[in-house]
Protein backbone atom coordinates (compact mmCIF):
# COMPACT_ATOMS: atom_id res chain seq x y z
CA UNK A 1 0.00 0.00 0.00
CA UNK A 2 1.31 3.65 -0.92
CA UNK A 3 0.17 6.00 1.07
CA UNK A 4 1.07 9.84 -0.17
CA UNK A 5 0.04 13.37 1.12
CA UNK A 6 -0.86 15.74 -1.37
CA UNK A 7 -1.95 18.66 -2.40
CA UNK A 8 -4.77 19.12 -4.46
CA UNK A 9 -4.09 21.99 -6.72
CA UNK A 10 -6.88 23.80 -8.45
CA UNK A 11 -6.50 26.86 -10.15
CA UNK A 12 -4.57 29.36 -7.59
CA UNK A 13 -6.05 26.99 -4.89
CA UNK A 14 -4.23 24.51 -2.92
CA UNK A 15 -6.17 21.63 -1.00
CA UNK A 16 -4.75 19.19 1.24
CA UNK A 17 -5.41 15.78 0.94
CA UNK A 18 -4.06 11.64 0.83
CA UNK A 19 -4.09 9.06 -1.74
CA UNK A 20 -3.75 5.66 -1.07
CA UNK A 21 -2.61 3.13 -3.68
CA UNK A 22 -2.89 -0.59 -3.16
CA UNK A 23 -0.61 -3.16 -5.27
CA UNK A 24 -2.24 -3.95 -9.37
CA UNK A 25 -5.66 -1.09 -8.16
CA UNK A 26 -8.92 -2.01 -10.16
CA UNK A 27 -9.75 1.47 -10.14
CA UNK A 28 -10.00 4.58 -7.97
CA UNK A 29 -12.64 6.27 -5.88
CA UNK A 30 -12.63 10.09 -4.91
CA UNK A 31 -14.43 10.94 -1.52
CA UNK A 32 -16.72 14.08 -0.68
CA UNK A 33 -16.98 14.74 2.73
CA UNK A 34 -20.74 16.52 4.54
CA UNK A 35 -20.90 19.18 5.86
CA UNK A 36 -18.75 19.96 9.37
CA UNK A 37 -16.21 17.00 8.23
CA UNK A 38 -12.53 17.11 6.27
CA UNK A 39 -10.29 14.45 4.96
CA UNK A 40 -9.70 13.50 8.10
CA UNK A 41 -13.17 12.12 8.58
CA UNK A 42 -12.95 8.38 10.69
CA UNK A 43 -16.19 7.34 8.97
CA UNK A 44 -14.58 7.73 5.66
CA UNK A 45 -11.04 6.83 6.67
CA UNK A 46 -12.69 3.61 7.20
CA UNK A 47 -14.81 3.26 3.79
CA UNK A 48 -11.52 3.80 2.47
CA UNK A 49 -9.57 1.12 3.98
CA UNK A 50 -12.13 -1.18 3.11
CA UNK A 51 -11.85 -0.06 -0.41
CA UNK A 52 -8.30 -0.33 -0.26
CA UNK A 53 -8.18 -3.67 0.84
CA UNK A 54 -10.28 -4.92 -2.32
CA UNK A 55 -7.30 -3.30 -4.69
CA UNK A 56 -9.25 -0.18 -4.99
CA UNK A 57 -7.46 3.70 -4.61
CA UNK A 58 -9.09 6.12 -2.99
CA UNK A 59 -8.10 10.19 -2.97
CA UNK A 60 -9.54 12.32 0.56
CA UNK A 61 -9.54 15.73 0.77
CA UNK A 62 -10.75 18.86 1.56
CA UNK A 63 -13.00 20.62 -0.62
CA UNK A 64 -12.88 23.83 0.97
CA UNK A 65 -10.04 25.66 2.66
CA UNK A 66 -10.40 26.46 6.66
CA UNK A 67 -11.34 29.64 5.92
CA UNK A 68 -14.12 28.68 3.49
CA UNK A 69 -15.58 26.72 6.15
CA UNK A 70 -16.02 28.80 7.93
CA UNK A 71 -18.93 29.81 6.35
CA UNK A 72 -21.80 27.74 6.53
CA UNK A 73 -23.16 29.17 2.89
CA UNK A 74 -20.20 27.41 1.10
CA UNK A 75 -20.54 23.87 2.93
CA UNK A 76 -24.21 24.13 1.62
CA UNK A 77 -22.99 25.36 -2.14
CA UNK A 78 -23.46 22.12 -4.16
CA UNK A 79 -22.27 23.48 -7.17
CA UNK A 80 -19.50 25.13 -5.33
CA UNK A 81 -18.46 21.46 -3.95
CA UNK A 82 -19.42 19.64 -7.47
CA UNK A 83 -16.97 21.90 -9.27
CA UNK A 84 -13.88 21.29 -6.30
CA UNK A 85 -14.67 17.56 -6.63
CA UNK A 86 -14.53 17.65 -10.40
CA UNK A 87 -11.52 19.71 -10.00
CA UNK A 88 -10.01 17.04 -8.38
CA UNK A 89 -10.69 14.24 -10.74
CA UNK A 90 -9.01 16.45 -13.79
CA UNK A 91 -6.19 16.89 -11.01
CA UNK A 92 -5.89 13.00 -10.52
CA UNK A 93 -6.05 11.88 -14.06
CA UNK A 94 -3.70 14.48 -15.05
CA UNK A 95 -0.90 11.95 -13.18
CA UNK A 96 0.65 14.57 -10.80
CA UNK A 97 4.19 13.97 -9.74
CA UNK A 98 5.11 11.87 -6.85
CA UNK A 99 2.26 9.75 -7.05
CA UNK A 100 2.57 5.78 -7.70
CA UNK A 101 2.67 4.88 -11.48
CA UNK A 102 0.00 2.76 -10.86
CA UNK A 103 -2.27 5.54 -11.33
CA UNK A 104 -1.13 6.53 -14.50
CA UNK A 105 -2.68 3.48 -16.16
CA UNK A 106 -6.29 4.70 -17.21
CA UNK A 107 -7.77 3.90 -13.78
CA UNK A 108 -11.70 3.97 -13.83
CA UNK A 109 -12.98 6.54 -11.25
CA UNK A 110 -15.53 6.55 -8.86
CA UNK A 111 -17.13 8.55 -6.46
CA UNK A 112 -17.81 8.14 -2.46
CA UNK A 113 -19.79 11.26 -1.13
CA UNK A 114 -21.77 11.46 2.48
CA UNK A 115 -24.16 13.83 3.59
CA UNK A 116 -23.97 16.51 1.38
CA UNK A 117 -20.97 15.32 -0.59
CA UNK A 118 -22.99 12.80 -2.27
CA UNK A 119 -25.23 15.90 -3.53
CA UNK A 120 -21.93 17.24 -5.03
CA UNK A 121 -20.75 13.73 -5.79
CA UNK A 122 -24.11 13.54 -8.14
CA UNK A 123 -23.96 17.09 -9.29
CA UNK A 124 -20.10 16.03 -10.52
CA UNK A 125 -21.38 13.25 -12.07
CA UNK A 126 -23.97 14.59 -13.95
CA UNK A 127 -21.86 16.66 -16.10
CA UNK A 128 -21.26 15.58 -19.77
CA UNK A 129 -17.60 15.46 -19.93
CA UNK A 130 -17.69 13.72 -16.40
CA UNK A 131 -17.31 10.08 -17.32
CA UNK A 132 -17.64 8.92 -13.93
CA UNK A 133 -18.15 4.59 -13.45
CA UNK A 134 -19.92 4.82 -10.26
CA UNK A 135 -21.81 6.92 -7.38
CA UNK A 136 -22.24 5.97 -4.27
CA UNK A 137 -23.99 8.01 -1.26
CA UNK A 138 -23.71 7.15 2.14
CA UNK A 139 -26.02 8.91 4.65
CA UNK A 140 -26.43 11.24 1.78
CA UNK A 141 -28.57 14.12 0.57
CA UNK A 142 -29.19 13.43 -2.83
CA UNK A 143 -31.85 15.43 -3.02
CA UNK A 144 -30.12 18.86 -2.69
CA UNK A 145 -28.81 17.73 -6.30
CA UNK A 146 -32.36 17.46 -7.48
CA UNK A 147 -32.31 19.49 -10.68
CA UNK A 148 -29.61 16.92 -12.20
CA UNK A 149 -30.10 13.76 -10.74
CA UNK A 150 -31.77 13.14 -14.50
CA UNK A 151 -28.78 13.59 -15.70
CA UNK A 152 -26.47 11.33 -13.92
CA UNK A 153 -25.83 8.33 -16.05
CA UNK A 154 -23.13 6.12 -13.10
CA UNK A 155 -24.41 3.62 -11.66
CA UNK A 156 -25.82 4.99 -8.00
CA UNK A 157 -26.25 3.03 -5.34
CA UNK A 158 -27.41 4.89 -1.96
CA UNK A 159 -26.62 3.86 1.67
CA UNK A 160 -29.19 5.28 4.06
CA UNK A 161 -29.68 3.86 7.80
CA UNK A 162 -33.02 2.42 8.59
CA UNK A 163 -33.59 4.81 11.64
CA UNK A 164 -32.47 7.65 9.45
CA UNK A 165 -36.12 8.10 8.89
CA UNK A 166 -36.05 11.90 7.35
CA UNK A 167 -32.97 11.31 4.96
CA UNK A 168 -34.36 7.87 4.13
CA UNK A 169 -37.38 9.77 2.61
CA UNK A 170 -35.35 12.22 1.17
CA UNK A 171 -33.35 9.75 -0.39
CA UNK A 172 -36.32 7.38 -1.64
CA UNK A 173 -37.45 10.73 -3.56
CA UNK A 174 -33.65 11.08 -5.11
CA UNK A 175 -33.99 7.14 -6.63
CA UNK A 176 -37.35 8.51 -8.50
CA UNK A 177 -35.23 10.90 -10.44
CA UNK A 178 -32.44 9.03 -11.17
CA UNK A 179 -32.32 7.71 -14.87
CA UNK A 180 -29.25 6.03 -14.67
CA UNK A 181 -28.87 2.34 -13.10
CA UNK A 182 -29.48 2.56 -9.63
CA UNK A 183 -30.34 1.35 -6.16
CA UNK A 184 -31.08 2.10 -2.45
CA UNK A 185 -30.17 -0.32 0.05
CA UNK A 186 -31.49 0.31 4.35
CA UNK A 187 -28.97 -0.59 6.52
CA UNK A 188 -30.96 -1.90 9.82
CA UNK A 189 -30.22 -0.30 12.89
CA UNK A 190 -28.18 2.10 12.01
CA UNK A 191 -28.70 6.67 12.50
CA UNK A 192 -27.25 9.25 10.22
CA UNK A 193 -23.80 8.51 11.32
CA UNK A 194 -23.41 4.70 10.88
CA UNK A 195 -22.26 4.67 15.11
CA UNK A 196 -23.95 1.55 15.32
CA UNK A 197 -21.94 -1.50 15.79
CA UNK A 198 -21.36 -2.90 12.40
CA UNK A 199 -22.94 -0.55 10.48
CA UNK A 200 -20.32 1.47 9.37
CA UNK A 201 -18.29 -2.02 7.98
CA UNK A 202 -21.97 -2.61 6.34
CA UNK A 203 -21.99 0.19 4.50
CA UNK A 204 -18.66 -0.23 3.39
CA UNK A 205 -19.03 -3.38 1.95
CA UNK A 206 -22.09 -2.38 0.32
CA UNK A 207 -19.37 0.43 -1.20
CA UNK A 208 -17.05 -2.16 -2.17
CA UNK A 209 -19.16 -4.65 -4.21
CA UNK A 210 -20.91 -1.52 -5.93
CA UNK A 211 -17.40 0.03 -6.77
CA UNK A 212 -15.84 -3.71 -8.29
CA UNK A 213 -18.79 -4.68 -9.92
CA UNK A 214 -19.65 -1.37 -12.04
CA UNK A 215 -15.81 -0.27 -12.36
CA UNK A 216 -14.83 -3.42 -13.72
CA UNK A 217 -13.56 -3.64 -16.91
CA UNK A 218 -13.27 0.36 -17.44
CA UNK A 219 -10.27 1.78 -18.60
CA UNK A 220 -9.73 5.44 -19.25
CA UNK A 221 -8.65 6.33 -22.87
Amino acid sequence: MHVTDVVVVLDRLGLPGQVMVPDHPRGVVIFAHGSGSSRLSPRNQAVARTLNEARLATLLFDLLTDAEALDRENVFDIPLLAGRLAGATAWLRDHPAGLPAALSDGLPVGLFGASTGAAAALWAASQPDADIGAVVSRGGRPDLAGVVLGQVRAPTLLLVGGLDREVLRLNRYALGRLRCPAQLIVVPGATHLFEEPGTLQVAAECARDWFLAHLAGIRQA
